[in-house]
């Protein structure tokens, strides 16, 4: 199939290979592409099955529902921190890879002025070798002090500071066990912006906006966070107001952060209502707008 015109199939279901757009129609137009479709010369192609969807000035993108989330650039997304180097933070977006965050993609970042983020500490046991020294180094330039509760690791994981640790030990007598505590970044849930999406390296990512502001960006502190469908989260973020959200945002008080990764997170003062609004929203996936205002005074009759 062949577009007629450029919205002829906006809001329809589209399979791989249909044409949507004719370019050499559209002189003097500037379009941006997100998922799900190609440039092929002057014409604009389908590679997966969806509807296609166009938000104004001029983005075209076929939408549909997946359990794995393919980055695309301008999308907002929650993140977990799986590690972090000098440099930069690695991020699961629930992508084929994971993703990079550079330590100067925060507003007023620095490289004397990195980001900080309120985190549990980890533990990490260390033998110490009996003898007149309190202390010990190994080949890695890794040092472990008896009287201070620090380990001075440079950016190593707590998992590779326990294996250094334990390979250095092994072969000295020891009579002690000492726990030493330092704070690690890793598993802090964040909510940030794809700036780069190449399908031969890593996405990037930013805690700003377009603006380099920090705008509702960053870590995310306490809540629940869980896991849906990219295509639950899609019209969680629709427009107008998804009925669900609405019908919850009118009987109770909520903070709420959707990723188009298919996360989405939920705080409140309350255990019971993050729970309530969780069942709410995962349950509406396949239901009409109708049936979700439905189902939430249902939910509210029985807490109530």
């Amino acid at each position: 199939m062949v577009a007629d015109s450029k919205s002829a199939f906006i809001d329809q279901t589209v399979v791989p290979g249909d044409v949507v757009l004719d370019l050499s129609s559209m002189s003097n137009h500037t379009i941006k592409l997100g998922q799900g479709l190609r440039q092929d010369g002057d014409v604009i192609s389908v590679m997966k099955a969806g509807k296609l969807r166009f938000s104004k000035p001029n983005k075209y993108w076929v939408e549909s529902s997946n359990k794995r989330y393919v980055p695309c650039v301008e999308d907002t997304v929650l993140g977990i921190v799986v590690d972090q180097k000098a440099d930069n933070f690695l991020v699961d977006i629930k992508g084929p890879t994971l993703a990079f965050l550079p330590v100067l993609a925060f507003e007023g970042g620095s490289r004397r002025n990195k980001p900080k983020f309120e985190v549990k500490l980890n533990r990490v046991f260390a033998f110490l070798k009996m003898g007149v020294s309190s202390s010990f180094t190994n080949k890695q330039g890794l040092e472990c002090h008896r009287t201070e509760n620090m380990v001075k690791s440079a950016g190593i994981s707590s998992e590779k500071v326990l294996l250094l640790l334990f390979s250095e030990c092994r072969f000295f007598p020891f009579s002690e066990l000492n726990i030493i505590y330092f704070p690690s970044q890793v598993g802090k849930l964040l909510y940030v912006r794809v700036v780069k999406a190449n399908a031969d390296m890593n996405p990037e990512l930013s805690c700003t906006d377009v603006n380099g502001k920090a705008a509702e960006f960053g870590p995310l502190k306490d809540g629940y966070m869980f896991e849906s469908s990219t295509g639950l989260s899609r019209m969680l973020l629709s427009s107008p107001t998804c009925p669900v959200l609405e019908a919850l945002g009118k009987k109770l008080s909520f903070e709420i952060a959707i990723g188009l990764n298919g996360r989405v997170w939920v705080n409140a003062e309350a255990p019971s209502t993050v729970i309530l609004v969780s069942n709410a929203i995962m349950t509406s996936e396949s239901l009409t707008g109708v049936q979700q205002r439905i189902m939430v005074e249902k939910l509210m009759q029985r807490v109530q």
